[in-house]
């Protein structure tokens, strides 16, 4: 019998931002985080911790929270959800470097449950690069793959077009990025796990995210940049908040339940344009890029 418990997931989960933290920092080998700890007056809270201005890092956050309440008539018609009161704790990471030529991050492993009894799991990881390059992709989508395949065969297939599903711009008819994995209302008998495995499944994503990042900065820091390169930069960095103030469902719940404001927009950069009717020029790097914002592409093959 399990003795997984609420409490556990949500001070392991703080432990797991700080491990994350820590290992940033060495990836960033510049910049240390600054904490922010928050009540939430409703109930619960957390803590945001920043980095900005870094040798990677222009501007990133990963946080951490643990909020219980109430389950408002908005929380119910937004989620979908029966219930009385709610909990739900959980890790949230966005990064975002100073280069064009090393993506933006995201990463969230979360967990709700509510007073009936009903729980499950969510979260993901997906890459947003600047310029898309195929063997960088698939470098990220292996490693993704390898963690998905230790504990079901069909996490990686079903989690990778889930997120090709979930992280897409519909008024842009496009993709985010390159896509990764994501996974919501995951529960014991849909994982064909149990609720121990379906944590230590999240765990282990969140602890390899440091480790995936690091090949990725590795792969793009070194190489020139252009001030063509950061004007596009920041146009895709547009496009990024697009989608976390329109679309992301994670945005919408923390606002509609209440959230700390601050924290729940930590994902946004520090700077993005938008240039009216941009159109990039025919066989450019920029043009390659937006046709490979599709779904359904294979990135291992």
């Amino acid at each position: 019998m399990s003795h997984l418990n609420k409490e556990k997931i949500a001070e392991r989960m703080k432990s797991l931002q700080a491990y994350i933290c820590t290992a940033l920092e060495k990836v960033d080998g510049v910049s240390l985080f600054i904490s922010d700890p928050w009540d939430r007056e409703q109930g619960g809270g957390g803590i945001t911790r920043i980095i900005q201005n870094g040798g990677v890092i222009e501007k990133g956050g990963v946080a951490f929270s643990t909020v219980h309440g109430e389950v408002t008539e908005t929380m119910q018609k937004q989620m979908g959800i029966e219930g009385n009161s709610f909990f739900a704790t959980g890790v949230s990471i966005v990064l975002h470097p100073h280069s064009p030529h090393v993506p933006i991050i995201h990463m969230n492993v979360r967990y709700f449950e509510l007073d009936n009894g009903t729980f499950w799991f969510g979260g993901g990881i997906d890459l947003t690069p600047h310029y898309v390059i195929e063997s960088q992709a698939k470098v990220f989508h292996q490693g993704l793959k390898n963690i998905c395949d230790y504990y079901n065969i069909d996490f990686y297939p079903q989690f990778k077009n889930w997120a090709d599903d979930y992280f897409y711009i519909p008024h842009r008819n496009e993709t985010r990025g390159v896509g990764g994995i994501f996974f919501d209302h995951l529960t014991a008998e849909k994982a064909g796990l149990t609720k121990d495995e379906i944590f230590n499944f999240c765990i282990e994503l969140g602890e390899n995210f440091p480790i995936l990042y690091k090949q990725q900065v590795e792969l793009g820091k070194n190489i020139p940049i252009t001030e063509h390169e950061i004007q596009w930069r920041n146009l895709r960095r547009g496009r990024y908040v697009e989608f976390n103030l329109v679309n992301d469902r994670g945005t919408k719940f923390g606002l509609v339940s209440n959230g700390r404001t601050e924290s729940i927009l930590m994902s946004l950069p520090a700077n993005a344009s938008w240039e009216y009717n941009y159109q990039a020029p025919n066989n450019s790097r920029e043009k390659q890029t937006l046709l490979s914002l599709k779904k359904g592409i294979n990135r291992l093959g």
